[in-house]
């Protein structure tokens, strides 16, 4: 429209202007300004078959190969202390750990209090630290030196709801959700009876609530955030959240939920809840076949955008303290699940004593201290750890590559998918099986010459490869 315009109008002023009738004058300028206007609005209404990413926001880039590590620092040391917590610092950057999730960090509510030393989830004030961790001066500290590590530092947030306690009750009482009687509440149809909502319908909730995450980053410098039950808070409250603490620095955000509208705007992960509920029903038998891996690999792909990230885990402080140990929910197929977790797609956490192979239920409203050592799960996650850093093909959202399912002969208990790139490529089986599986290929995509990971054996799979394969084992070949 613009440059026909412009023909049109070069072509009136080569004529002579003084034999050009005042009428013809008038409408040149206007023909111009409707053609530029016009132009305008084509820009701002963009052709509505053509894709728009869905994914707007930027991940930090030290991301891409990150492995992520959880923190209850009461039980984390004897002490319970963030000084204790930052003695164990290089062990976890020798680990491999990269992102350093502390669960909440602020003073917890005495009224309606859980157990004796009460849940963290139950924030009496956000700008408080728990006198039970240190002071602010001691979690400074434990900061800057992740940072000096090259690691970094996210905090658990609760935004939902606070302690019965917070000062927040008696200074802004019109801040709370209210039952049908006009009381105050716990989250609805939950045993939460330590906390009651707030009310995100209120601006007054949303300004308090995002100058209090944002203060953390300034004063502190924490790296970012993970979000308690973020899909209870109103999306749109997360995504001018991470608009503000992006003026700030770059952050990463976590939300504990499994949704794809938080991926575009707000959170750099999400949860793979899905992933884990399919593997423990695998592994303890719950399970007729792979369908539930399959269901959710399939609608990890299809329906969460590419540049999404997604938690892939054996164990967090909900499951170990509510529903069982990773030996209790996985079984013989533990470490089979723990392999899954870092060379499929997704970012692997680490829930702190998993490394040295914790069998205890943590108490969570209690003190009950982590006994350390070194395990042989520690050494498999070190291993892997180095693998997913090294090899781009593991890499996450945007920097790694897709799944693609290789078919087998053995599809109702045997996984098998190959990650490839520009630089790497991984073909990985798995045994989800108590029984001996002879393994045939029926595509070509795995054709080549590997490494088996784990052996340092050299192996080539073609058309006439059968891979014999024990029950609950798994294998990662590396070209």
């Amino acid at each position: 429209m613009f440059s026909n315009s412009m023909i049109l109008y070069q072509t009136h002023v080569k004529l002579d202007q003084s034999a050009m009738k005042p009428v013809t004058k008038l409408i040149l300028p206007i023909l111009l300004i409707t053609s530029l206007i016009m132009m305008s609005a084509c820009s701002e209404n963009p052709d509505p078959y053509q894709p728009e990413p869905y994914v707007k926001l930027d991940h930090p880039e030290w991301s891409k190969n990150a492995a992520i590590y959880q923190i209850n620092t009461r039980q984390f040391t004897n002490e319970g202390t963030f000084n204790a917590a930052e003695e164990h610092l290089p062990r976890l950057k020798d680990l491999g750990v990269d992102i350093l999730w502390l669960m909440p960090i602020h003073e917890i509510g005495e009224k309606n209090r859980k157990g004796t030393l009460g849940s963290p989830y139950s924030v009496k004030d956000y700008y408080s630290v728990n006198s039970e961790f240190g002071d602010l001066e001691d979690l400074k500290s434990f900061v800057n030196r992740a940072h000096d590590l090259g690691m970094y530092v996210i905090l658990d947030w609760v935004a939902n709801h606070t302690a019965w306690d917070s000062h927040l009750v008696e200074e802004h009482p019109e801040w709370y959700a209210r039952d049908w009687k006009g009381d105050f509440r716990p989250t609805p149809w939950w045993d939460w009876s330590d906390i009651i909502d707030l009310d995100f319908s209120k601006p007054e909730v949303r300004e308090y609530m995002t100058q209090a995450m944002k203060y953390w980053v300034e004063e502190a410098d924490v790296d970012g955030f993970r979000a308690d039950v973020a899909g209870f808070v109103p999306v749109e409250f997360w995504n001018n959240v991470r608009r503000e603490l992006e003026e700030v620095k770059p952050v990463f955000m976590l939300a504990e939920w499994e949704s794809r509208d938080l991926h575009a705007e707000a959170f750099d992960m999400t949860y793979a809840w899905s992933w884990y509920e399919a593997v423990e029903q695998i592994t303890t038998g719950n399970a007729e076949d792979l369908s539930p891996l399959y269901v959710y690999y399939s609608w990890n792909e299809s329906a969460f955008p590419k540049k999404s990230m997604r938690m892939t885990f054996v164990s967090n402080h909900d499951k170990n303290a509510w529903e069982g140990t990773m030996y209790e929910n996985f079984g013989e197929g533990l470490e089979a699940a723990i392999v899954l977790s870092v060379v499929g797609e997704g970012m692997p956490l680490i829930y702190n004593g998993q490394e040295a192979g914790n069998d205890r239920r943590l108490e969570f409203f209690e003190k009950d201290p982590i006994e350390w050592q070194d395990h042989p799960i520690g050494d498999l996650y070190k291993k892997l750890f180095v693998l997913m850093k090294e090899n781009s093909a593991l890499w996450h959202s945007e920097w790694g590559a897709t799944m693609i399912r290789v078919p087998n002969s053995s599809e109702e208990s045997v996984l098998s998918f190959v990650r490839e790139d520009g630089q790497g490529k991984v073909f990985a089986v798995f045994n989800f099986s108590d029984e001996w599986k002879s393994v045939e290929f029926t595509e070509s995509l795995q054709y080549g010459e590997y490494i088996n990971f784990f052996s340092d054996e050299a192996v080539e799979f073609d058309e006439s490869s059968t891979l014999e394969i024990e029950p609950w084992d798994y294998r990662v070949f590396v070209k």
